[in-house]
């Protein structure tokens, strides 16, 4: 489904983001697009530059190359061509657990926007803004392949341990729909598969991209057994006190989905268009 599609409403066709930049009293910096709207003013941490928080631990979303250390994946190269749009810099922090980016992104003052597969959801909603839906999502539940068939019912029994990555959209799906089983909360979805994997754990439960490329190329004696069908979309979570922000990474992802990039990011990060 692309992007245009995702919204209820649509998004707007972007002007020209070229960005004039100007020094302002308050520690941050005001940015205004080449745009008709006066409200796309907005603020950035860091002159000239949109310093990205993300738990990098999610391949091939956003992840860390273990040859080079750099920060790599479809959401970032997704975020570096938004600020390419923008006429910024583009930084990715150190990678911080998930549970903590929204928190962040609510306080202000380190980063910029938060960009980790974050589902949009009415609770997050109230701590932070987000953009328009980049990607639909899911959530896919791993065991081993060899454990065959496995149902919902099988796991949501007494001595069931299933795995989940810490204050996501999966283990508010498996606490819900699991209250039988011991749900474990960890710091990724990584150290999850690798628990079942290792039988430590019957499941694990995470976005259906992330677990589908897991058990494809580093886990293949894993299974996705369940696709789970939540409906999630993807947004970039921004500050709530910076709103011109917000509509300007609207206005540079219509342009990249018009432009056909990010269907070019779907295929060489997930092997085909969504």
């Amino acid at each position: 489904m692309k992007l245009s599609s995702r919204i209820a409403g649509g998004l707007a066709v972007a002007c020209a983001l070229a960005v004039s930049i100007a020094g302002c009293s308050g520690g941050g910096q005001t940015s205004t697009p080449a745009s008709d709207t006066a409200d796309a003013a907005y603020t950035l941490v860091e002159d000239g530059k949109i310093i990205v928080a993300s738990d990098l631990a999610n391949a091939p979303l956003d992840f860390v190359d273990e040859k080079t250390g750099e920060a790599q994946g479809f959401e970032i190269d997704l975020i570096n061509a938004v600020a390419d749009k923008l006429g910024l810099e583009c930084e990715v922090l150190p990678a911080m657990k998930f549970d903590t980016i929204v928190p962040l992104i609510e306080q202000g003052g380190r980063a910029d926007v938060g960009v980790s597969n974050i589902t949009i959801t009415d609770e997050r909603w109230e701590q932070v803004d987000f953009t328009d839906s980049y990607m639909d999502s899911n959530q896919g539940l791993v065991t081993l392949a060899s454990a065959g068939d496995v149902t919902e019912e099988s796991l949501n029994v007494e001595g069931a341990k299933v795995a989940v990555q810490a204050g996501t959209t999966g283990a508010a799906w498996a606490e819900e729909n699991l209250p039988n089983a011991e749900i474990v909360a960890l710091d990724d979805p990584v150290v999850a598969v690798t628990g079942v994997q290792t039988g430590l754990y019957a499941a694990a439960v995470a976005d259906l991209p992330v677990m589908t490329y897991l058990c494809t190329n580093s886990f293949t004696d894993c299974q996705v057994a369940i696709e789970i069908p939540t409906g999630e979309q993807y947004g970039i979570a921004v500050n709530k006190d910076n709103p011109g922000l917000t509509e300007a990474i609207n206005g540079a992802l219509a342009e990249l989905e018009e432009e056909g990039y990010i269907s070019e990011l779907e295929v060489k990060w997930l092997g085909a268009e969504l």
